[in-house]
């Protein structure tokens, strides 16, 4: 086993939660004896869907898996940390793990991160970042100007069009008799 100091990378959020071994490792895949060639079966049945996250070339190369509660219940299958590393993840982050699953982590080298559910974190759109005060995380996020006065403002469509209620009434009376009008 490689020792592990420090896991930086891209993670893949896998929005599940009571996801079960059989899930990440069905059990077709509990033939070999090796613990290479996994990773080609790690989460396979959902992957027939090409509408599941891995099957994204935007998470290609992640080695952090965050997914959601209670992740790695059900039987005590080694495969499914064997599966997690081979298809190359490095630490697997969830709001609680199972304790057979966690205890096979440490033992296979995956790091097992679990985090407080109740983390607060705030979404500042005036000054455009994401923070988690209490584990001083703090980070920018792209929005557009008018998406941006959008949201500060508190306006939809019809209140964007509304905001300009004088514009379009001083037109409208200046608009020759014989087109079509407004009702309004």
């Amino acid at each position: 086993m490689e020792p592990v100091i420090v896991v930086t990378g891209t993670a893949v959020p896998l929005d599940r939660s009571d996801v079960d071994t059989d899930q990440i490792i069905p059990s077709d895949w509990l033939k070999r004896v090796e613990r290479t060639g996994f990773g080609a079966g790690l989460f396979s049945e959902w992957r027939d869907d090409r509408d599941f996250v891995l099957n994204s070339e935007h998470y290609t190369g992640a080695n952090i898996l965050v997914a959601g509660s209670n992740f790695g219940t059900g039987s005590s299958r080694e495969h499914a940390v064997w599966a997690i590393m081979d298809y190359g993840f490095q630490a697997v982050i969830s709001p609680r793990f199972a304790d057979i699953f966690r205890n096979n982590c440490t033992k296979n080298g995956l790091v097992p991160v679990q985090v407080d559910p109740g983390l607060e974190i705030t979404i500042d759109v005036s000054a455009r970042t994401v923070a988690a005060p209490a584990i001083g995380l703090e980070v920018s996020f792209p929005l557009d100007d008018s998406t941006r006065e959008r949201f500060l403002e508190g306006l939809d469509d019809i209140g964007i069009t509304l905001a300009h209620d004088d514009a379009i009434g001083d037109f409208e009376s200046r608009r020759p008799t014989w087109k079509p009008r407004s009702s309004a």
